[in-house]
């Protein structure tokens, strides 16, 4: 029974090669369909070139043809196209005198085979396979915050990558500084997963898993998306992120900002660090630069220790203790000394000068400091350098030399670092008034705010010589500003004011005189005797300018008819004439002329020739 199945077997193989070979009509292989390709939200162009060659368009069925399932979804009757109801019912029409089926706003489930059938031969048809395609956003990546121990012994989340809405489904590589990360067993994992929205488009969620070292504390992870469109192959990357990398303490030190020479007063920042990820728990000791023995103790959550302001006292040998928590193991920085340098309070001898006119005195200038010292004197109300030098000696005192004195303790080879001393010398004297007299311009019952300054050793007092508030303030130990504040009165504007300082040597006086305002016309009035002014002068010169042009022309008899000829002989023609012109009325020169009983002629007016000659 074994032999005949045997036969039987293959000889049913044998038919079924034959019957393939031979073509049996009706189960040929179908053509690929044609390929159009669109972004989602465009067009569709669905051509039916089944029927280019006949030219006739007047019957064509569309189909769709999804999961094996054909449905009817447009009729083209006698070139005029109707849709079926259904998904496609709106979103069709007829182009290209019915040889194109155009879909619009194509979305991800239009992704399909459409097909075109005539009504003869029906076994004709023409099927397009329709691509869709959607450009997904802008990859958004999300770094573990956490961080990752180096002493992890799996694959540890590195960072999350999420493209959304996007079609087809995009590929994801990972990138760690610039390079694509691959799988590798125990290393490296690329964890990838999709969600399917509504609209039909897809949402990528890639996640990185690794084992990180220390040498990864600063590296530069992103993610890159690769997709197609019909214009062909794009990608997109994200942003760059790092990652937080924990790993041991391995050394502490201690940094002192800021660099160089220290010198009190100065804001000084004592730092621990660590090469360890988190930092460990600091603390700080001190000990003394010549004893070397523990002072202080001071822990430091952020591990930094602000002297502010530095103090010669904070000078010290410092370390820093640098505690891991995870470990408990203790590791300390190397001792770094620090300096701050200082100069101590300035003492001047004597302290309270005080000499009589004609004396002499020696002032001296003591200071300690870290660094060597340079002295200078100073003239305290003028800022003039007197002396070089701890020593100042004054020789013939006389008043002027009374006043403030400043010492000056500075290192050179440190700016800002500097200490003075005021000493105030007292001449003894009587009171030197700041002015002997003083003239005020005020206003009547006007409240008038008066001072008087005076100086001198014993301090003198001031006293005024009319009623008012009046108050001192000491400006200094031998100078004295007093105010009085007074109504102005007729009779103050007749006496005057005095001040009068005085001491137990003597007293001296100082008078200031009231003048009373003078009142200036308001500037409006002012601006119109100004215009009146210009105007009498324009008014003058313009009626000067018309007698001047009317006596060229002859029109005015005066000065011309007063003129009398005198002849002369020839041999004196050459002499000088001189005219006079007298300046009196006509009625003075009609009282002269009936005094003598000589007349005149018309037209003269008194004016005389002067021979002379002689």
């Amino acid at each position: 029974m074994g032999l005949p199945r045997l036969i039987c077997a293959f000889l049913l193989y044998a038919c079924c090669c034959c019957r393939r070979a031979a073509g049996v009509p009706g189960e040929a292989e179908q053509p690929a369909p044609e390929l159009v390709e669109v972004e989602v939200g465009s067009t569709a162009l669905l051509k039916c070139s089944l029927f280019q060659s006949q030219g006739n368009f007047s019957h064509v069925d569309w189909f769709s043809v999804h999961k094996e399932k054909r449905v009817l979804i447009f009729r083209v009757r006698q070139g005029q196209g109707q849709s079926e109801p259904g998904e496609y019912q709106h979103r069709l029409s007829l182009q290209d005198r019915g040889a194109t089926l155009a879909l619009t706003q194509v979305t991800p489930h239009d992704e399909r085979i459409f097909l075109c059938q005539g009504k003869r031969p029906r076994s004709q048809e023409h099927r397009i396979q329709l691509r869709v395609y959607k450009a997904p956003e802008e990859p958004n990546i999300q770094a573990n915050a956490l961080g990752i121990p180096v002493n992890s012994k799996e694959p540890s989340e590195v960072a999350t990558c999420v493209g959304r809405n996007g079609y087809p489904i995009p590929q994801v590589i990972w990138y760690k500084n610039g390079r694509p990360l691959k799988e590798e067993k125990n290393r490296v994992h690329i964890q990838s997963s999709q969600t399917v929205e509504s609209s039909g488009l897809y949402t990528l969620q890639s996640i990185l898993k690794a084992q990180l070292v220390k040498e990864d504390k600063d590296a530069q992870f992103y993610c890159e998306l690769n997709y197609r469109l019909p214009s062909g192959n794009h990608m997109k990357e994200s942003r760059e992120v790092t990652v937080p990398v924990f790993y041991p303490t391995e050394k502490v030190w201690l940094e002192v900002e800021p660099v160089g020479m220290l010198k009190e007063g100065d804001r000084v920042e004592i730092r621990c660090l660590a090469d360890g990820n988190p930092p460990p728990h600091f603390s700080i000791s001190k000990q003394n630069l010549s004893t070397r023995e523990a002072e202080e103790e001071t822990t430091v959550d952020n591990g930094v220790l602000v002297l502010e302001p530095a103090r010669k006292e904070h000078s010290g040998l410092y370390e820093c203790q640098g505690l891991d928590l995870d470990t408990m193991i203790s590791l300390p920085s190397e001792a770094q000394e620090l300096l701050v340098n200082y100069v101590s309070d300035v003492q001047v001898s004597p302290a309270d000068p005080e000499r009589q006119e004609g004396s002499s005195l020696t002032l001296t200038c003591e200071a300690e400091s870290s660094q060597a010292l340079e002295f200078q004197w100073l003239r305290e109300e003028t800022g003039q350098v007197l002396e070089r030098g701890s020593v100042l000696r004054l020789h013939n005192l006389k008043r002027e030399a009374g006043g403030g004195y400043r010492c000056m303790a500075s290192v050179p080879s440190i700016p800002g670092l500097n200490r003075t001393q005021l000493v105030n010398v007292a001449i003894f004297g009587p009171p030197w008034m700041a002015f002997k007299e003083r003239k005020l311009w005020v206003k009547e019952n006007m409240v008038l705010n008066l001072s008087c300054e005076a100086s001198g050793h014993p301090r003198p007092t001031i006293s005024w010589n009319v009623n008012g508030t009046a108050s001192e303030q000491d400006q200094d130990p031998q100078r004295v500003l007093s105010t009085l504040n007074v109504l102005v009165t007729p009779e103050l504007l007749k006496t005057g004011v005095e001040c009068t300082a005085s001491n137990d040597l003597g007293k001296n006086t100082s008078v200031l005189f009231l003048e009373l305002e003078r009142k200036l016309p308001e500037p409006e009035s002012q601006g119109v005797v100004i215009v009146a002014v210009i105007v009498c002068i324009l008014v003058l010169a313009v009626l000067g300018a018309i007698l001047y042009f009317l006596y060229k022309k002859g029109k005015l008899p005066c000065g011309r008819s007063g003129k009398q000829e005198i002849t002369l002989p020839p041999s004196r023609k050459s002499e000088f004439v001189v005219e006079v012109k007298s300046d009196k009325l006509p009625e003075e020169m009609g009282l002269l002329q009936g005094s003598s009983g000589d007349k005149r002629a018309p037209g003269d007016q008194g004016e005389k020739y002067i021979d002379l000659r002689h």
